[in-house]
């Protein structure tokens, strides 16, 4: 009969490798992990992992079911979680991912305020360029920049931001007197671009007369980055136009470092979203962080 026992024992397999590194981990025996897992795959019917001498690996249907068994244990999990919350405060840990620099400028200081106000949750913040999946991460939380894709996940908007373009005093002193005063100047210039962005020069943009118009840059990127950070550090080198968060380039704008290019025309407005995986149960844990999280993005408007 299916257990949490089995399914934990069957997760930790997957994720070893191997029966005897999951036996090592679970401190069981070689043979209890093996008869958990073949009294598991009777059960189903079907073939779980593919076994060699040295290690074992999920089949296509074993995946499927390595994906479900997370979701379950986590849901249990969080609802124990939730259960002893009610007497003790938050507990367990909190897993959490997001970009560098929304990172280190906004989620890490929450994080450590929230983590003073509970001292018995742990924290693990990771920080990546990519989008990291929830899932197989087992994040609670991740917060995403820019327009949200289609997800299965919750998503919450805690904020949103502007974008435009931005360029060095040097750059543009070597394109001549007043090198971009309109769209079709802008196009032209050297572009620094984001590489995850399918698009990462054509925007909607909307003129000073109210007109959504679509902008395309002729030339082609000349220097492709994956974080703003390196994007706003090219920028700086005079390196070229980018198009970045008015929160991370603001500062340097104020200190002459950056020209904002066109300010009366306005890029998409980008979100800040906090996503969470679609579960029937919501930790209390993550409910409680994204609020606070908002509550303090809030504050700093």
């Amino acid at each position: 009969m299916f257990s949490m026992r089995r399914a934990a024992i069957y997760v930790a397999v997957v994720e070893a490798g191997s029966f005897t590194d999951a036996a090592q981990t679970l401190g069981l025996t070689k043979a209890v992990v093996s008869a958990n897992v073949k009294a598991l795959e009777k059960e189903l019917g079907v073939s779980l992992l593919s076994r060699s001498t040295r290690q074992v690996s999920a089949t296509d249907s074993g995946e499927r079911f390595y994906q479900h068994c997370l979701r379950l244990l986590q849901e249990a999990e969080s609802i124990l979680h939730d259960v002893r919350s009610e007497h003790t405060g938050l507990s367990g840990s909190l897993r959490i991912t997001t970009t560098s620099e929304y990172g280190a400028r906004v989620v890490v200081p929450a994080l450590a305020a929230f983590s003073a106000l509970h001292p018995q949750l742990r924290i693990q913040h990771s920080s990546s360029s990519q989008n990291d999946d929830l899932i197989s991460g087992r994040f609670d939380i991740a917060i995403r920049l820019g327009q949200l894709a289609d997800s299965s996940h919750h998503a919450r908007l805690i904020d949103q931001f502007d974008i435009y373009p931005v360029a060095s005093p040097d750059y543009l002193n070597s394109l001549g007197e007043l090198p971009v005063t309109e769209l079709t100047q802008l196009a032209r210039v050297k572009w620094i671009a984001h590489s995850r962005l399918s698009t990462p020069l054509s925007w909607q943009v909307i003129t000073p007369e109210g007109e959504n118009v679509d902008f395309s840059a002729h030339n082609p990127v000349m220097i492709m980055a994956d974080s703003a950070s390196s994007l706003l550090a090219f920028a700086l080198e005079g390196s070229g136009v980018a198009i970045l968060p008015s929160w991370l380039v603001k500062d340097e704008v104020a200190r002459g470092n950056l020209i904002r290019l066109l300010p009366d025309h306005h890029f998409p407005r980008q979100g800040i979203y906090a996503i969470y995986p679609n579960t029937r149960h919501v930790p209390e844990k993550v409910r409680a962080f994204i609020d606070f999280l908002q509550s303090r993005v809030e504050g700093m408007g």
